[in-house]
């Protein structure tokens, strides 16, 4: 079983949080302290896996961020501004997209050349700070991403007030949206087996092309590469809500090794999120280095190795959630061979065998790894 996600404190005081850390700042100024306040470090050096609840967690540590040291006050700035903007969003009731927040924050500094925000890529991690310094998701903080996934199945939802049958929405199936909690996108009925989490849009559309989710009864979900926030989490209420196990397509190679791992124990930048979107029973179900031997696929469509490749894969292998035996001989396997194969591959014996036999195949024998 996933682990429980822990109670959170009503969306309805996220206002009330980001308020509290302006006052906290004023506060400072007000009795001469210098201005600062605490931000969760997020990287692989304050995060631990713990075998108990097989996911990533954070660990304590901490990074001061003050406004009168030259090496954090450009960040105290841009924190400040993104927590403004934030709170406008709760007072207004409206939610916006990261893109608008970067735009909405950016401006030339009064009598300088400074910008505030030289790019997007400098905001985006601001919101994840601000995420866990304050304990609140990004979709409490009224923030929203592009809708990157869809699904199919046998599933009826409530979203926005619309019913929506996801047994019969054609080929493009249904968008999941970044805010998939419950008050937002409520499930009212799902008859599924299981559930096929698939890293590639084209493999998801030649599944739901040959109604796969029909004769297997399951739902088919893609965020079509690595998995969005949306799609991870609205797996794992599937998983917890109607207790549908989850099986994981990818690409035989470490990318696609490491997006199963992000599924499945959560990722080491979102560690602070793994309670509520990781899936520690979810399993692989392939392409794994072993299949293009099993499933007579030639060499010749097999991809070598680049130096990126086998570097990324000796570094999965060091990973404490990667240190089960068949782990460990499935990496090994793919690095002595010096080929990785790519999902599409399988049409080089026939255009159906995907769904016709691998995945068939792979459900009755049970072959998994997990």
């Amino acid at each position: 079983m996933s682990p429980k996600a822990p109670i959170r404190k009503p969306a309805k005081d996220v206002e009330g949080r980001l308020v509290g850390l302006a006052e906290h700042v004023i506060e400072c100024a007000r009795t001469n302290k210098e201005p600062a306040f605490h931000i969760p470090v997020r990287a692989l050096s304050n995060v631990e896996f713990s075998k108990s609840r097989r996911i990533i967690e954070l660990k304590k540590a901490k990074t001061e961020r003050q406004l009168l040291s030259l090496s954090t006050a450009k960040k105290f700035m841009q924190t400040m501004l993104v927590g403004d903007a934030l709170s406008v969003l709760q007072r207004e009731g409206l939610s916006r997209s990261l893109r608008e927040i970067y735009y909405r924050t950016k401006h030339t500094i009064e009598g300088s050349n400074e910008n505030t925000f030289d790019g997007q890529e400098e905001s985006d991690p601001i919101i994840e700070d601000l995420e866990v310094t304050l304990e609140a998701l990004r979709e409490e903080l009224h923030v929203r991403a592009e809708a990157a996934g869809s699904l199919v199945g046998p599933m009826t939802i409530v979203d926005d007030g619309d019913t929506i049958d996801c047994a019969r929405l054609g080929k493009g199936g249904y968008s999941v949206p970044s805010i998939v909690e419950p008050h937002d996108v409520h499930i009212k009925k799902c008859t599924a087996d299981f559930v096929l989490l698939i890293e590639k849009g084209t493999q998801w559309n030649a599944l739901n092309e040959d109604k796969f989710w029909k004769r297997f009864n399951c739902v088919l979900l893609t965020g079509n590469g690595q998995p969005p926030r949306g799609v991870r989490r609205f797996a794992r209420r599937m998983h917890d809500e109607y207790k549908l196990p989850v099986y994981v397509l990818v690409d035989n190679d470490p990318w696609g090794y490491y997006i199963y791992s992000v599924i499945k124990q959560g990722s080491i930048n979102l560690a602070f999120e793994s309670m509520r979107m990781a899936i520690p029973d979810a399993k692989f179900i392939g392409l794994s280095s072993r299949d293009p031997q099993s499933h007579g696929l030639p060499r010749n469509v097999g991809i070598k190795l680049n130096d990126k490749d086998i570097a990324r894969a000796r570094e999965l292998k060091g990973y404490p959630w990667f240190q089960k035996k068949e782990w460990q001989l499935e990496i090994d396997f793919m690095l002595k061979s010096g080929l990785k194969y790519e999902l599409d591959s399988l049409a080089n014996k026939d255009f159906r065998y995907l769904t016709t036999d691998y995945l068939p195949k792979k459900l009755k024998d049970k072959d998994w790894l997990d």
